[in-house]
């Protein structure tokens, strides 16, 4: 079970994507587990919560909000109305908020981080695999970045084996696309958020090669 092995490293909350529907486990995983969560635009009956009030290390309550952006994805609701219903519940709980944005756009992406600018502790994007290099504290305490990266081998093209992807690209022809496994590299940031009033002090990109 990956979900297990992730959550014996230390891992607090799973977020997903626009693949979370794409292995049928994960349909028991959403039902079981709190802290595994889903997009919260998809369908209210879809199976699943899309955020989390998850206990730190210290027990401090810490929120986690997942949203998937609609340009260039399948239709889906506005992510921007659904946040705004889920802070009216999760805001009682807790002043420290965390978002994944996982979308393809970066404008989309950063709209969100103005629009929760001083809601929320941080906005990250997620989704391209490409760490971006624009992170910042907004001018209201909110952190942002464009997209995180990928954790996973990056000698590839996105993950997955070059060659596969080449002859894909130069054959034209339906190619299956092996997962890649040399350098791997986990990407991220390191939020540093002040407990009391959830505002950011700081953010910083980090990676973690394979060895390290």
């Amino acid at each position: 079970d990956i979900a297990a092995e992730l959550f014996s490293y230390g891992i607090d909350v799973i977020t997903t994507g626009d693949h979370v529907w794409d292995k049928k486990e994960i349909l028991h995983a959403l039902e079981t587990n709190k802290n595994i969560i889903r997009p919260a635009n998809y369908s209210p009956l879809a199976i699943g919560k899309g955020y989390v009030v998850a206990k730190s290390r210290r027990g401090e309550p810490i929120g986690v909000i997942n949203l998937l952006g609609r340009v260039f994805m399948k239709p889906i609701d506005c992510p921007f109305r659904a946040v705004d219903e889920i802070l009216k519940n999760i805001s009682r709980e807790t002043n420290v908020i965390f978002v994944d944005m996982h979308g393809e756009a970066t404008s989309e992406k950063i709209a969100m981080g103005w629009y929760l600018d001083g809601k929320v502790s941080a906005v990250v994007g997620t989704h391209t695999h490409v760490p971006t290099a624009d992170e910042r504290v907004l001018p209201k305490g909110t952190a942002f970045i464009s997209d995180l990266g990928m954790t996973g081998p990056h000698e590839s093209v996105l993950g997955r084996k070059i060659e596969c992807v080449l002859k894909a690209i130069v054959t034209q022809m339906p190619t299956r696309f092996d997962v890649a496994e040399k350098d791997v590299r986990i990407n991220g940031v390191k939020v540093v958020v002040d407990g009391q009033t959830g505002s950011a002090d700081s953010i910083k990109r980090i990676e973690v090669k394979e060895g390290d």
